[in-house]
């Protein structure tokens, strides 16, 4: 029998049936659906009942899901969306601040240095995927706020992929100045660079062969080709040292201006695909934590560091939303809505694990931690800001 259940048929199997089960409670219910599938991820997780680990299958499965999910969430955006210079502030203050807190925090559970400098790093990611998703189950993800946390979390993903190899060169006593530039500059000219050839040549070529007696006679082929195009840019994007949902999203914001006449509509079949493999991502969230290795002596730590994790995001991204313009509440829909470290602080805390920098309980309280931070904002958003009326839009900043 557990042979069987070992099987990659049955644990992609029980993993979807998990995932769309939860997905369809959590709607059922009106809650959040990115809630009601990772705490199905810690039912059939090592958490309880321990049907599904976490191996390099579901984790492949998982990060396909987050592309997916960002390639989707690029079809909302602009690419002038994520290259204001007021998201730029909300990044740098939100790294700065959450890496101070981090630091803070280790220090005070008597920790080494180099597990400081992992766990500062692990706090000033900010998981996309999380937000998004839930900014656009409750259809707000073209107000002024949900822009400002899209355009600032990208630049945040990027900031956390330059302070990952700082702090590993730190640790290591090989830090240079030079390689911090390289990756800024040839991150600044991914992304650029890379929407520009989406809008102005993927974009003109996808409308001409809309046109085409092909594309009349297989109406799918647009959508196939748009696809192949996210995971192109994935690749790119990972090849250049960024995170593939980066990649997926910047292809996703190159469709923002198709005009499609004879082909299937491409955002209409990406968002189901993206309900399947983004129900994966969510899911593998939950099987990532393992509750049962945490201890009475390690909780204290774990409290701690996921309330400064909370609070140092939000008072972070908040306060120069709020300098940029916003009101009050749209500036801590910022801040909660940069809260989820999710899978990219796990990442951090995995390579910190392996360079042997910090121990197998601090890995799993940065573990847990993040799926507390990832639980907390859709839970913040449904139930407080979103709960009764919006406050007018924010003007553009």
């Amino acid at each position: 029998m557990e042979s069987i259940i070992a099987t990659p048929e049955f644990q992609v199997s029980l993993l979807l049936f998990a995932a769309l089960g939860g997905y369809l409670l959590a709607s059922r219910i009106n809650q959040s659906a990115v809630v009601g599938i990772i705490l199905v991820g810690l039912l059939i997780g090592p958490s309880v009942l321990g049907l599904v680990s976490y191996n390099e299958f579901v984790r492949g499965l998982a990060h396909l899901g987050a592309v997916v999910l960002l390639f989707v969430i690029g079809f909302e955006f602009k690419l002038k969306d994520i290259l204001k210079p007021a998201y730029a502030l909300i990044a740098l203050i939100g790294v700065i601040i959450p890496w101070i807190g981090g630091y803070a925090t280790a220090m005070w559970a008597g920790m080494d240095f180099s597990s400081g400098l992992f766990i500062g790093t692990a706090l000033t990611a900010t998981s996309i995927a999380i937000t998004a998703n839930v900014l656009q189950e409750i259809n707000k993800l073209q107000t002024g706020p949900a822009r400002a946390i899209i355009g600032a979390a990208v630049i945040d993903d990027i900031l956390s992929l330059i302070a990952l190899p700082i702090t590993g060169d730190v640790v290591a006593g090989a830090f240079s100045p030079e390689v911090i530039v390289f990756i800024l500059v040839k991150t600044v000219a991914f992304l650029v660079l890379a929407g520009i050839f989406g809008l102005f040549v993927i974009n003109k070529l996808i409308e001409r062969l809309d046109k085409t007696l092909f594309v009349t006679k297989y109406p799918e082929f647009i959508f196939i080709f748009a696809m192949m195009f996210a995971f192109l840019y994935a690749m790119i994007a990972e090849l250049m040292g960024l995170s593939a949902i980066v990649g997926a999203f910047i292809a996703g914001i190159s469709f923002e201006k198709v005009k499609l006449t004879k082909s299937k509509d491409v955002k209409e079949g990406a968002e189901y695909i993206k309900i399947i493999f983004a129900a994966i991502f969510f899911v593998s969230l939950g099987v990532v934590a393992d509750f049962k290795v945490l201890t009475l002596e390690l909780l204290p730590f774990l409290v701690v560091l996921t309330v400064v994790a909370i609070i140092t995001k939000v008072v972070g991204c908040a306060i120069p939303a709020r300098v940029s313009g916003m009101c009050t509440k749209d500036a801590l829909i910022v801040g909660f809505g940069m809260a989820p470290r999710g899978e990219v602080a796990m990442i951090v805390a995995l390579i910190g694990l392996e360079r042997g920098y910090i121990g197998q309980e601090v890995f799993v309280a940065v573990i847990v931690m993040s799926l507390l931070t990832t639980l907390i904002t859709p839970i913040v958003y449904r139930n407080w800001f979103f709960k009764g009326e919006y406050c007018e839009p924010a003007p553009e900043i």
